[in-house]
């Protein structure tokens, strides 16, 4: 009931602040959300929600939402970027709800965004602060803003976090070495090889790209990732030169379409090394305490999974610092294995020579539904005490 628990501050009306936000109302908790940007505009075009998130937004009432505006690819695709030769292929669609019970989905961020944003606004629990940069992360800082003190501050802040800052011993951000290229074909310039009805990983040497429908909204998103680059100048006509020297010796028909793609731009990837997560008084999710390499697909659906279970951990009316270390080492521990999953990936995906050789032979030798069950642990993640239906 309101009142009866001190409220909460999240600061970021990102993915993980607004999920963290519906999160901690379905608890009964006062809500205030504060983020510095006037209107949320996400970055970036799309974003891939595997069934371990798409779980967790259903719970909170958002599917009926989200469904008119995402896709549910038929299968996930690795693909050799040079020959266009299927590699191995994961079935999705209809088999991940049978499977993982909840959809694999891909979306547009701003759907996304708009409808965790849509219920925040309507819960009377929430309040949204638009338009507030924070000067510090302190409660009384924050309640200056709020006017109430928070009994917790949640960094939801994403990777240049101030709430990280004020966390002692907090993890380091740093340079990760490898550049993500956004690009889109809108529906009618959507051509070969892109299928806008599956998931697609072109691997490569040094580098993959990655393909998948733009919610409903057609056409295709691209995102190509390289490792070991680096670029200064941000023109357009750097970004096509980046490109082309990226996907150097890729298949003809891949390097054709790209030339036509729109550009979005580029970003160095950043990574935020293990450290604490809260100090009793604040508590970080999502980039702000782990941002990670996009290697294994799983950015935005861990930092739901953290918005969800922060809540749970910290409803059950313990010591909140008692209960704040549970969650984190319970946390930690599920984002080690994301991170060596996606490591494995990086190493898989820009594989070259023998190697290259080795990898596709391997992956060749198994079905699509033995390929599949080494997502259970991943895809098929609950709360504790949920059960498989």
């Amino acid at each position: 009931m309101p009142g009866t628990r001190a409220p909460i501050t999240v600061v970021g009306a990102g993915i993980a602040g607004l999920t963290a936000a519906l999160s901690l109302a379905a608890k009964g908790f006062e809500v205030d959300i504060v983020e510095r940007a006037a209107n949320l505009d996400e970055v970036g075009a799309g974003l891939q929600l595997s069934p371990n998130a798409t779980r967790i937004l259903d719970a909170l009432g958002l599917t009926a939402r989200l469904q008119p505006h995402w896709v549910e690819p038929s299968e996930i695709r690795l693909v050799d970027g040079r020959s266009l030769r299927t590699i191995a292929k994961v079935p999705a669609g209809a088999f991940a709800r049978t499977r993982w019970h909840a959809p694999y989905a891909v979306i547009a961020r701003s759907a996304l965004q708009g409808a965790l944003a849509d219920a925040v606004r309507a819960h009377p629990l929430c309040r949204l602060h638009l338009d507030t940069a924070i000067c510090d992360a302190t409660p009384a800082s924050l309640s200056a803003i709020t006017r109430r003190l928070p009994g917790l501050i949640v960094g939801a802040d994403g990777i240049g976090s101030k709430v990280r800052l004020a966390v002692a011993g907090h993890g380091k951000a740093r340079l990760s070495g490898n550049i993500a290229w956004r690009l889109t074909l809108p529906r009618h310039a959507a051509v070969s090889p892109f299928d806008p009805t599956v998931v697609t990983a072109y691997l490569g040497r040094r580098a993959h790209l990655v393909a998948y429908p733009i919610g409903a909204s057609g056409g295709v998103n691209l995102v190509a990732i390289g490792s070991g680059m680096t670029q200064a100048d941000t023109s357009e006509e750097a970004f096509r030169a980046a490109i082309a020297q990226l996907l150097s010796g890729w298949h003809p028909d891949i390097r054709s379409a790209l030339s036509r793609a729109g550009t979005l731009g580029s970003w160095p990837l950043i990574e935020v090394e293990d450290g604490a997560w809260h100090d009793g008084t604040r508590i970080l999710i999502g980039d702000a305490a782990h941002a990670m390499m996009p290697f294994a697909a799983q950015g935005a659906a861990m930092a739901i999974e953290d918005a969800f279970e922060l809540a749970d951990a910290i409803g059950k009316h313990g010591d909140l610092t008692a209960c704040l270390d549970a969650f984190v080492q319970t946390r930690k521990a599920r984002v080690a294995r994301v991170r060596a999953r996606g490591a494995f990936n990086r190493f898989a995906y820009h594989a070259s020579g023998p190697v290259r050789l080795g990898r596709n032979l391997v992956l060749s030798l198994r079905t699509p539904e033995r390929l599949a069950e080494d997502f259970d642990w991943l895809y098929g993640h609950r709360l504790p005490g949920q059960k498989t239906p």
